[in-house]
Order: structure tokens, then sequence, then C-alpha cells
């Protein structure tokens, strides 16, 4: 199996878990924070819906310019979400295939508008880091914010306190 398609494999084994977290959001909790510095659940959550699409879709360029403007937007609905989800899936996994093999080993950078190089690796690493292992980690910040509104947090690698996978 080519290392593009065994990245595809996995962003979609993935995309099932995180779909299965993102459809446990409660529509009328959007708006909370656990704490005034952080996102809220709904931000959060387009955030982990976002990240493998938006993220991957920068691996089809040598170079990306960020200026650390704004955050994630404040989605108004559950199904929302769950869209902007299953478009990044579809984004994320057309980007991977475009890339190739060839295209995963190509150097990529994260530049500052004035053109100075934030960091710089190939393009498979910033898929695996800079997407997948960033959209893995806002999932299980994701989960603590169900579980502190007492939301049942679905199984993710293993059973839950609330789901025991059929046991």
């Amino acid at each position: 199996m080519s290392a593009a398609a065994a990245l595809i494999q996995e962003l979609e084994q993935e995309c099932k878990t995180t779909r299965r977290v993102l459809e446990r959001v409660p529509a009328d909790k959007l708006g909370w924070k656990p704490h005034a510095k952080s996102m809220s659940l709904g931000q959060l959550a387009m955030h982990v819906a976002s990240v493998p699409g938006f993220i991957t879709s920068w691996a089809l360029q040598d170079s990306v310019e960020v200026s650390g403007g704004r955050g994630p937007q404040q989605p108004q609905s559950t199904s929302e979400v769950l869209a902007a989800h299953d478009a990044g899936e579809s984004k994320a996994k057309e980007a991977l295939s475009t890339l190739g093999d060839g295209g995963l080993g190509q150097m990529w950078a994260m530049k500052t508008p004035d053109g100075k190089t934030v960091m710089s690796m190939p393009k498979a690493a910033l898929v695996r880091s800079v997407a997948f292992n960033h959209l893995y980690h806002h999932r299980g910040q994701l989960s603590v914010y169900l579980r502190l509104l007492d939301v049942p947090v679905p199984s993710i690698y293993g059973p839950s306190a609330d789901e025991r996978l059929g046991m």
C-alpha cells in the first residue's frame, strides 16, 4: 500500500470516530466554555471538524502564509459542524490523492506575511503532525468538554465510561 493510500485509510477510520464525537455536541451548549480563555464548545467542535481538510490542503502548496488572525468560527448548529466535518474529510482525501507519494516527500513551509519561515517540513510530516495529530489532540479536548457537560462520551480507541462496545 502506498503512503498516500495508508494516510487516506487512517483518515477514513479516524473520521468515523470523530463524527461520533461531533454528533454528541449539544446544539444548546455551543456557546459554553470551561474557562474564559478556552474556545467555546461550538468553536472547538468546528475546529475539530475543519482541521483535516483545511490543513491537509496546505500540502498542495509549497508554502502557506499565516498571519495569526481569527480563530474557529462559532457554528449555529450541530448539523453545521457535521457538514463541515464531512466536507473536510472529502477535501483531505482529495488533497492526499492529488499529492500521492511523490508529493508527500516534497518540502513545505509556513511563512509570515513578511516572508519569514516559521516552520518547514516534508509534506508527509505536515499531514501527520500538523493535520492528523492536531485533530486527535483537539478531539480529546472535545471529549473532555462533553464529559464536563455530562454528555455521554463515545468510545474512541476503546470503551468509554459511557459506551462499553457491546460488552
